[in-house]
């Protein structure tokens, strides 16, 4: 299979210490006297994958009853799997192309599960939030079924990230928005180093299970026909119809994906422009492998290289 790396194939190496766990910064309330040990308890507790893995929040059900569950760093290229699925397995059962696919309850349509998981776990929402494990997959979902991660070089996600925090996201607080790229990459929460410390937690939790499988979002540009046809078969369509699999491939491709999203043709805000006269604001943006160079400057750079340093090694990128 073109998808490379199976956790048969991670369990040989010995992985590198996780980065840990950033939390949120608090109130001020929070951080008087007595507040230290209390905080300093909680992100041990936080840490632990056991304690982690309970989502006591409505949403669970979201994120539960997939036959798959892709997880992955915002930016990693979801959107364009999630494009693919749904243009592959909307024409195969004869259905109007949609990028909620949920809202088709047919025997055989595969329920695939998309999160982000432990990031936006750090992320996103306050305490009540982290405390009843609202981006969490449940750790009985994570057990019954496959799960994919899906990597990209944390550099790359880092820029595409920034500029959906600050040209495309009208949610994203005004203080984030305001800040240049050199400032966000040295933030606590969605800078390099909270990117690579979510990447190389979840390596840490699934590399050893039967039924993990990470992808390079590098190889699914490199040879994208390859990596969705075993896609597919990981989701049990191990005989693509070759008709339908390049309408797919073509629906999916950048070009026309950013060009339905400037007409507004998709029945999502999953796919909208923040603005479409900016090309940087559009979720289809460029996808371009080694592009964060035209980003940051020599001295940004040179600090990611060194953050890098810390990813765990498995996942083969190189400072």
């Amino acid at each position: 299979m073109a998808i490379e790396i199976t956790s048969e194939s991670l369990a040989g190496a010995q992985p590198e210490a996780a980065g840990a766990y950033k939390e949120s910064p608090v109130s001020a309330v929070t951080q008087l006297a007595g507040s230290r040990q209390r905080s300093s308890r909680s992100r041990f507790l936080l840490a632990n994958p056991s304690w982690t893995r309970r989502n006591f929040s409505s949403r669970a059900r979201e994120l539960s009853g997939g036959e798959v569950i892709i997880l992955s760093i915002p930016k990693s290229g979801r959107t364009w799997l999630r494009a693919f699925l749904c243009a592959y397995f909307c024409r195969r059962f004869g259905l109007e192309f949609t990028l909620r696919p949920g809202r088709y309850d047919l025997p055989g349509f595969p329920r695939v599960v998309f999160s982000h998981d432990l990031f936006e776990h750090r992320t996103k929402g306050d305490r009540w939030d982290r405390l009843r494990g609202k981006y969490l997959v449940p750790r009985r979902e994570l057990k019954r079924t496959k799960i994919i991660l899906l990597a990209r070089d944390p550099r790359d996600c880092f820029v595409s990230l920034y500029l959906q925090l600050t040209r495309r996201d009208p949610n994203a607080p005004a203080k984030l928005r305001q800040k240049s790229v050199s400032e966000m990459l040295r933030d606590e929460n969605f800078g390099m180093r909270a990117i690579i410390s979510t990447m190389n937690d979840w390596l840490s939790e699934f590399s050893t299970r039967n039924n993990f499988i990470l992808v390079r979002y590098e190889a699914l540009r490199a040879s994208p026909t390859d990596h969705f046809r075993d896609l597919l078969a990981v989701l049990g369509e191990s005989s693509p119809d070759p008709n339908i699999f390049r309408e797919a491939l073509e629906f999916s491709r950048f070009e026309n994906m950013q060009k339905l999203e400037a007409a507004g043709a998709f029945d999502s805000n999953i796919l909208h422009p923040g603005d479409v006269r900016d090309p940087e604001s559009f979720k289809v943006r460029r996808g371009k492998v080694g592009g964060y160079r035209e980003y940051l400057s020599t001295e940004d750079q040179q600090f990611a290289a060194d953050a890098m340093r810390e990813l765990d090694r498995r996942f083969g990128y190189i400072a």
